[in-house]
């Protein structure tokens, strides 16, 4: 590299450890980046591109920002997938010789970030390690910056990946034999997760666990319940090894790995977390129109993580779901009680990213002042709580440590308002050290000599202007205008010349200068020491502050639940471990919040195991069956995280499994067509759904041939209805009235459909779900609205009569029911039964008939099919 200049060739060494990072280069109070890495960073930060010398006739691309500066211009560049290597001076360069020492002192990669300036309040931002091969596959995810750390196994990829999607990880480690991965790399692509590859032997059962033991500082994992979770532990280790490879100086506020089951929880698969717009919405990808946007009303960033948490995990267990219902319901009586706890949370920090913050060696002096302002609250918080019955607030507080000795030692120690930088002194109380008060006192006397000395040089030299002064280039001097120059004494030594006089140093006032700037510079370096000091009590502590932080976020979402539950008019729903679910009065929660002051329409509902299995719903487009079936699903779903629900009564047999097959316009830039990916939604749900599952079904075949299409879903219906391992509970809408005779057919299949009024040409929907399938489509009629000429309305209308005649077989049974080589029963239908159905069809032809317009002939003709009817 001898074509470089030495701090060309410095640079480029670094670079060579950290080829694939963007390198932050500290050149006095700037980060400089050079070659392709400036190209790069210039476009997407929109900062200008320039050139410096590097060597031998050499012009190097360049770009460069000020270091007080890197977070906001770090986080543009993490949000576009990079990362970053933080290159410091690490000696000064005033007592440098040669070259100044450089280092690399940490890398910020999206799964890494701890400042607040790179991370959302209350979304977690995950780290998680894959290790996968044909026998199991592991799975570790951690939250760097509030010390959470998990570890678990999937028997499948489907589970593997309905597990990612509900941690929305920023960056995923995998071994480089998984490089060509072709299902992550997929996943990866579509859901922004950065790819980070690492050594296959760190992910090795040997090599993690000697790194988490050592970690620990435990001889075994079986403590920690996860022994035997030899894929998982592979994915832990790797992940605290490449923790501490990017420069994560303490990881203290990591104290436990926790093993966990998926089986714990509701399984959603991915297609379902999007069509229900769980977190966000499927068209803006905001949060804003999403089941979160209602449901979260928390004060702390903490409550609004975890609140996140519980949506992504609903409960199985009716025990602990009741443990939740039983804290919302005592806050939901008590109004008093909800405004002293609300009060309290708007003074709490994000207690568990300070303390991550703190660990990691990123908290200044005000991150240290807003843990002592938050933990003060939680005596408020105890007594405020203190008559409380229920079991999931009384083990709250429990937790709700008051850390009255971390709050002495902050008070005693950091001054209420300290700066922002650590190397300006202002940040140690007077009082709590001896040598830094007598320290204070010489460089508060020397101020008062200052003045002293500029009355005595004043008077000395009759120059009434004359003033003391100081900056950091030329220290203290002594100012004298033009107009006065004359008089200046002998002793005197000329220092600057000035656009309106000159600058002057006395031996007197050097000395003092010597004195005082060493003292400020003593009093800085006792001030940090004294702060790392506070710091690593804090540190020592950290458990104890991620409890409390934990309780306080628990507390934080039982509140916001019932905030929500009073101004929403929620209802306790009883959960159960039976088939049924019944609610009574029904609404959508967002669209009802969307539609505020306008009034939602209310629905029942009502799924069980024996005559209410699958509901058909029909009617036409816009009247709302797609609103009514996701209703459904985001109920039980809330009822499962514990919280109450809209709706006048609901009974909930606790479900295992959501699974959703609505639009597929989304998968299209994927290569598949919108009917392939109904299919594979559709197998999906038909290979994974049990007894206990919700199924909600909306248009499926709709993606293929009219008759491809009736005969796919009225074949899933049977499907789901007769196999004894699926019986799933089952809602699904459709546009295919042949789907309607389903129910003449099989026992747990109802119709419902969505009333509509006829008013002169208009159509009115009534948005009420009743018994029944829609009597028509009200497609020709809209057709008609829509101004297609009238012989076209007249054929599609002629068209529809044979279609209906035409559906029922001589023995009163649908034709789509027909099983081919199979011998049918007898079946002995009721006569007043049959005959009713008869006499509907017959009269809905009727109906159809446009009298004015029938030819003779057409007359007959009609007559004769009528006839065939009855």
């Amino acid at each position: 590299m001898s074509e470089f200049t030495p701090m060309m060739s410095q640079y480029l060494n670094i670079k060579k450890e950290k080829p694939n990072t963007i390198l932050f280069f500290r050149l006095g109070d700037f980060y400089e980046m050079f070659f392709e890495d400036a190209k790069v960073a210039s476009q997407i930060l929109n900062i200008t591109l320039t050139a410096r010398e590097g060597g031998k006739n050499k012009k190097v691309p360049m770009c460069g920002l000020p270091y007080h500066a890197a977070e906001s211009y770090i986080a543009k560049l993490i949000k576009a997938g990079k990362k970053v290597a933080i290159c410091e001076q690490v000696e000064d360069p005033k007592t440098a010789k040669g070259l100044v020492k450089r280092e690399v002192v940490r890398t910020i990669t999206p799964g890494t970030v701890l400042s607040p300036a790179l991370l959302e309040d209350k979304v977690n931002n995950y780290l998680v390690a894959i290790n996968k091969d044909k026998a199991s596959i592991g799975l570790a995810f951690v939250e760097s910056s509030t010390g959470e750390f998990m570890v678990s196994e999937f028997s499948s990829e489907a589970k593997l990946f309905a597990e990612l999607m509900r941690l929305g990880p920023k960056e995923c480690l995998i071994p480089e034999s998984l490089r060509d991965d072709p299902a992550i790399s997929v996943f990866a692509r579509d859901n922004q997760m950065s790819i980070t590859l690492q050594d296959d032997w760190t992910f090795s059962l040997d090599t993690a666990q000697s790194t988490l033991c050592g970690f620990f500082g435990t001889i075994t994992m079986d403590g920690f319940g996860c022994g035997n979770l030899t894929h998982g532990i592979g994915a832990a280790g790797a992940i605290i090894r490449y923790l501490k490879e990017t420069g994560q100086s303490s990881l203290s506020h990591i104290t436990r790995v926790t093993p966990y089951s998926s089986e714990e929880f509701m399984s959603i698969d991915p297609a379902s977390w999007r069509n229900l717009e769980l977190t966000k919405t499927i068209r803006s990808g905001e949060k804003t129109g999403s089941l979160i946007w209602v449901l979260d009303q928390t004060g702390t960033a903490m409550g609004g993580r975890l609140l996140r948490s519980w949506i992504q995990q609903p409960l199985l267990n009716e025990m602990e779901i009741i443990y939740r219902q039983d804290g919302v319901e005592e806050f939901r009586q008590s109004s008093s009680l909800r405004e002293k706890i609300t009060t309290c949370l708007k003074s709490i920090h994000d207690l568990a990213r300070l303390a991550g913050r703190i660990d990691a060696g990123l908290a200044n002096a005000r991150d240290i002042i807003a843990l002592k302002e938050s933990l003060l609250i939680v005596p408020s918080i105890k007594t405020a709580l203190a008559t409380c019955k229920s079991n999931s607030i009384k083990d709250t507080i429990r937790d709700l440590d008051e850390l009255r000795d971390i709050v002495e030692l902050i008070d005693k120690a950091i001054h209420d308002t300290p700066p922002l930088s650590l190397r300006e002194g202002g940040i140690i109380k007077s009082g709590y050290n001896q040598d830094l008060d007598e320290l204070h006192e010489i460089t508060r006397d020397a101020k008062g000599w200052i003045l002293r000395l500029q009355q005595e040089e004043i008077k000395r030299t009759g120059i009434g202007s004359l003033k003391i002064s100081y900056n950091k280039v030329f220290g203290y001097y002594i100012e004298i205008t033009k107009a006065n120059l004359h008089l200046v004494p002998q002793d005197y030594i000329r220092k600057q010349t000035i656009a309106n006089g000159e600058r002057f140093i006395t031996p007197q006032l050097k000395e003092k200068e010597v004195q005082i700037l060493s003292a400020s510079e003593r009093i800085t370096g006792i001030e940090y020491e004294i702060f790392l000091m506070v710091r690593a009590e804090i540190i020592s502590k950290i458990d104890r502050i991620q409890q409390v932080s934990r309780a306080i976020a628990i507390l934080d979402v039982l509140v916001s639940m019932a905030k929500v539950a009073v101004e929403n008019d929620y209802t306790r729903p009883v959960i159960n471990d039976g088939d049924t679910i019944l609610l009574k009065d029904a609404r959508h929660p967002v669209v009802e919040k969307v539609l505020a002051g306008e009034g939602f329409v209310p629905n029942d509902t009502l799924l069980d195991q024996s005559n209410n299995q699958i509901l058909i719903i029909t009617g036409p487009n816009m009247a709302g069956k797609s609103t009514y079936i996701r209703q459904v699903a985001l109920i039980v779903l809330m009822a499962q995280i514990g919280s109450f629900v809209p709706a006048k009564k609901a009974e909930i047999g606790v479900v295992d499994q959501i699974f959703t097959r609505v639009g597929a316009s989304d998968e299209l830039m994927k290569g598949q067509s919108t009917f392939m990916v109904e299919m594979i939604e559709t197998a999906n749900i038909l290979n994974n759904s049990t007894p206990k599952s919700l199924v909600i079904l909306d248009e499926i075949g709709r993606g293929t041939s009219t008759f491809d299409g009736v005969s796919i879903a009225w074949a899933v219906a049977e499907y789901i209805h007769n196999h004894s391992s699926v019986k799933a509970r089952t809602l699904f809408a459709t546009h295919y009235h042949e789907l309607t005779e389903l129910e003449v057919v099989f026992k747990g299949i109802k119709n419902y459909n969505i009333a509509v009024k006829e008013w002169g040409d208009k159509i009115i929907f009534l948005r009420k779900i009743i018994p029944g399938g829609a009597d028509k489509s009200y497609g020709i009629h809209v057709a008609k609205l829509a101004g297609l000429p009238k012989e076209v309305i007249l054929r599609a209308t002629e068209i529809l009569d044979n279609l209906e005649m035409e559906s029922i077989a001589g023995d009163g049974k649908p034709k789509l029911a027909k099983v081919k080589g199979k011998k049918e029963k007898h079946v002995q239908l009721d006569i007043f039964d049959l005959a009713q159905a008869i006499n509907d069809k017959a009269i809905e032809a009727l109906k159809q008939i446009d009298v004015n317009n029938l030819t003779p002939i057409e007359a007959l003709n009609k007559l004769y099919e009528l006839k065939k009817m009855v």
